[in-house]
């Protein structure tokens, strides 16, 4: 493995600061400082960008960004153990490293970033999800990222990318799609992480839209996706019944048949039912 910089190897680190990945904090450590700067090259040109990151760990990924010019990185980490070895990376760039010691789901990181600002991490398993539905559904549109590079378990990278039709399309595909270009630019076996997880895992990256693919109110949209894909087996005129009593003309006048299931609807159609619903 070649140096990325003139900071010891992350096993090195590991070993000083006693960082035994835990699994209480979804963690799992990518130690190849290689790999860390490949993904930190799919996050796109990170020289007029600040990054925030989240869960940076013993700093494998912060690194990586740093070493690709990333205008300023801010550190999000909630494991305490972590702080010393992120102090020593933050010393060896001056000025570019900020680190906050918290909860990503407690912290509003904006007032510490200047626009534009990307967003690179390997995501803690057990906050990923949340995290991504956050930043997908937002107050207000555009959003204050331009981009997401993320790190997740496969399963949950193809669910963003799905399409129609398909077993693992459903809401996260129609949340991250209404706003976004999503595609999957990475994967990771197992044995690329310490410890090794029991899955496989996938960089997605998702650059923002100006505007959502399709007009649509973000609320009404967001409810009747979700119970559309709540009883995703049954025929829309049922999973939808709670929305409206008279869903099935609503389905109808939309150009959607009512026997149809959820997974076999567009984005464009959802779109269209949600502005339906909203009339």
């Amino acid at each position: 493995m070649s140096a990325i910089d003139t900071l010891p190897p992350l096993r090195e680190v590991i070993a000083n600061h006693g960082l035994s990945a835990r699994k209480s904090l979804g963690q799992n450590f990518l130690l190849d400082l290689n790999l860390t700067a490949k993904i930190a090259r799919k996050a796109g040109d990170l020289e007029n960008s600040d990054v925030l990151e989240i869960g940076p760990g013993p700093g494998g990924l912060t690194r990586g960004l740093l070493a690709e010019g990333a205008r300023k990185v801010l550190c999000i980490e909630k494991d305490r153990r972590c702080i010393p070895a992120l102090e020593q990376i933050a010393a060896a760039y001056p000025g570019r490293l900020d680190i906050v010691e918290g909860d990503a789901l407690e912290i509003n990181p904006t007032d510490r970033l200047t626009a534009p600002i990307r967003i690179a991490a390997n995501l803690p398993y057990n906050v990923g999800t949340e995290l991504l539905v956050r930043w997908l559904t937002p107050p207000e549109w555009p959003p204050f990222w331009s981009s997401l590079t993320l790190m997740f378990q496969k399963e949950v990278a193809q669910r963003i990318v799905a399409s129609p039709g398909s077993k693992t399309y459903g809401r996260l595909a129609i949340l991250a799609q209404w706003r976004a270009d999503a595609r999957i630019v990475m994967d990771l076996p197992p044995q690329a992480f310490t410890p090794p997880p029991k899955v496989s895992s996938a960089v997605v990256h998702l650059e923002a839209l100006a505007e959502p693919r399709f007009p649509a109110d973000a609320d009404i949209l967001s409810k009747v996706v979700a119970a559309g894909f709540n009883q995703r087996r049954k025929m829309l005129r049922a999973s939808l019944k709670g929305v409206r009593a008279d869903i099935e003309d609503v389905l109808t006048a939309t150009g959607i048949a009512p026997t149809t299931r959820a997974e076999q609807v567009s984005l464009e159609e959802w779109c269209a039912l949600a502005r339906a619903l909203k009339g």
